[in-house]
């Protein structure tokens, strides 16, 4: 029997890859309503539509497949009940978010003052994203003699102990009272041992460092907005890098304007991660549907990058190389631009810039020279490109 896939046209390749099994309807993700879906067999969507009884009850949906590592949209525990099956793309963008946090860490030294190897960087969260943060961090860290990075992710010590990571991981509390720099890598979570929503409050955030740098790329909710403002407003903190904002798709236009940047949710969207998106989700719909898989993502070749290591410490080179050629200033701007619009406008102007966002390829797609040579920066990727691609 053809079937009938409905797919969010920002999920690239999903009309070619799934195109053997039926009908493939391809919508912007404002798009996807209720109605949409009423006779759809499979459902794709990426983390800007919420699926739960409100958008499947009454329809024909029996696999849904989210192109994103969070879930957090998913009802997962209403799909289970209903008997329909569901799966996710976890780790597909994960070396996406580290290209964007190589900039943020960049970006954090040049305001401090600092060289990038200096900061001791505390990574709350070491799951597909926070684990590759942390190899990077350790690989500046063992080539230049900088510290060692703070890792804390209280589900991972609980589950595997000692054998959780070789450096042993902190409480929180000890994290933030040592770290230059927070970086958060959790999923949004509301309830259970270890709930995130709002994770980051009033009092966790003056439990930082004075003059201490917030990096949030996980989800907008894990921080308290207003608490995050003030904690900027009065000076305990240096800064914020931003990712992820609370009230998505109409952040606060206040702490937009406070941060040091701001990007609309955009660190996971490289071409390559999500075209592994597309991949995962396309093999877990073969198997649930009993079929090998025979789809390959169509990857342009990506051009070669030259790192210019002219003025730069092996640290800064590193991080250099995992940036591989990424600005954050387009995002920023972007983002500075969509808040500025009309209350109504904002919404609309922000899922279309992350729906049209051009190319952006990472580092594991290209070829690498340094320019002059840099042997501890070669060696560090070099260890990189073997242990997160």
């Amino acid at each position: 029997m053809r079937m009938r896939i409905v797919a969010d046209r920002n999920i690239p390749g999903a009309a070619d890859a799934f195109a053997r099994f039926g009908e493939v309807v391809t919508l912007s993700s404002s798009a996807i309503t209720r109605e949409a879906v009423r006779d759809a067999d499979l459902l794709l969507v990426r983390s800007t539509v919420k699926v739960g009884p409100a958008l499947l009850e009454g329809s024909r949906v029996r696999f849904v497949a989210t192109a994103t590592i969070g879930i957090d949209h998913l009802d997962v525990v209403w799909l289970e009940a209903q008997g329909i099956a569901w799966a996710s793309a976890p780790g597909s963008n994960a070396p996406s978010v580290l290209q964007w946090m190589a900039a943020a860490l960049l970006r954090a030294a040049r305001h401090l003052g600092r060289d990038v190897g200096s900061l001791r960087v505390g990574v709350v969260g070491v799951g597909a994203v926070g684990g590759r943060v942390a190899r990077l961090l350790r690989a500046v860290s063992r080539e230049t003699g900088g510290p060692a990075p703070l890792l804390c992710d209280p589900p991972r010590a609980r589950a595997e102990g000692a054998a959780a990571e070789p450096e042993g991981l902190v409480e929180l509390d000890a994290l933030l009272a040592e770290a230059d720099l927070v970086t958060l890598h959790v999923p949004l979570t509301r309830g259970g041992s270890d709930p995130t929503l709002g994770l980051f409050d009033g009092a966790r955030l003056g439990a930082m460092r004075r003059g201490a740098i917030l990096v949030n790329a996980a989800r907008g909710e894990v921080v308290d907005g207003a608490a995050l403002l003030a904690a900027l407003d009065r000076g305990h903190l240096a800064g914020a890098l931003l990712d992820c904002l609370p009230s998505e798709p109409t952040p606060d236009p206040a702490l937009v304007a406070r941060a040091l940047v701001a990007t609309p949710h955009i660190a996971g969207h490289s071409l390559d991660g999500k075209y592994a998106g597309t991949r995962m989700v396309y093999e877990a719909a073969c198997a649930f549907l009993g079929v090998a898989p025979d789809w390959t993502p169509p990857l342009p070749p990506a051009p070669p990058l030259t790192v210019d290591t002219t003025g730069l410490s092996a640290a800064a080179a590193i991080v250099e190389a995992v940036r591989a050629g990424y600005t954050l200033d387009d995002d920023d701007a972007a983002l500075r631009r969509i808040v500025a619009l009309p209350d109504g406008e904002r919404g609309t102007a922000f899922r279309a810039y992350r729906e049209a966002y051009p190319p952006r390829r990472e580092l594991r797609a290209r070829s690498l020279t340094f320019s002059p040579t840099c042997d501890p920066a070669a060696r560090a990727i070099a260890s990189l490109n073997a242990a997160l691609w």
